[in-house]
């Protein structure tokens, strides 16, 4: 009896310890996996259920969790679930701004530096531009919607974009070259995008 019941509690401290472990570094991530699964499905209410789906198969799976990112880990996991949700739903064709002249470092500190307090005016245009930018990361293909939303909104690394996707670090920067591209002809005025390739080809 003794070793039945020593193994019982063993066990339920182990369950217990798992779950508190799961809380600090899987919870914190929640926010961003709604985010990817909100670009994904393009559906507000369906990505809800989806990442409720997502947590539950990480808290399931979590046991055998051995990676080095957990955020990438059940990224991973949500977007498995999303292609399962969305399975027959197919991808448009259209895109954020070309930053691809910029050097990592640099769009870090663009990043880094708040803008001063909006005017109302300035809030208004905000929210429409908002809007311009998520249609058009909704608009193009899901191979280069995922990447620009795992790099550009949840500052995912390449490597863990990597993780995430399944596919080599060079197919994810391609990727990402790609989304800006079409993004910025969506969003950028003709004359301006010319002005861009034609710099950046230089």
């Amino acid at each position: 009896m003794k070793t039945i019941a020593s193994s019982f509690f063993g066990a339920r401290r182990t369950a217990v310890g798992q779950a508190d472990r799961f809380h600090q570094l899987i919870l914190p991530h929640l926010d961003g996996a709604y985010n990817l699964a909100r670009y994904l499905t393009r559906d507000a209410v369906l990505a809800e259920d989806v990442v409720q789906d997502a947590m539950v198969r990480a808290f399931r799976a979590f046991a055998q969790f051995r990676g080095s990112s957990p955020r990438a880990w059940l990224f991973a996991i949500v977007r498995n679930c999303c292609h399962t949700t969305n399975s027959q739903k197919a991808g448009a064709v259209s895109l954020v701004i070309h930053e691809s002249s910029l050097s990592e470092e640099a769009s870090s500190q663009v990043r880094q530096h708040p803008d001063p307090g909006p005017t109302p005016e300035d809030e208004m245009l905000r929210m429409a531009e908002i809007g311009q930018v998520r249609e058009a990361i909704e608009a193009i293909p899901e191979p280069f919607r995922e990447a620009i939303v795992l790099r550009e909104l949840e500052d995912l690394s390449y490597a863990e974009i990597a993780e995430v996707t399944g596919v080599p670090i060079g197919t994810v920067m391609s990727r990402l070259a790609r989304a800006r591209t079409m993004l910025a002809k969506q969003l950028l005025p003709a004359g301006r995008m010319g002005d861009g390739q034609s710099r950046s080809a230089k």
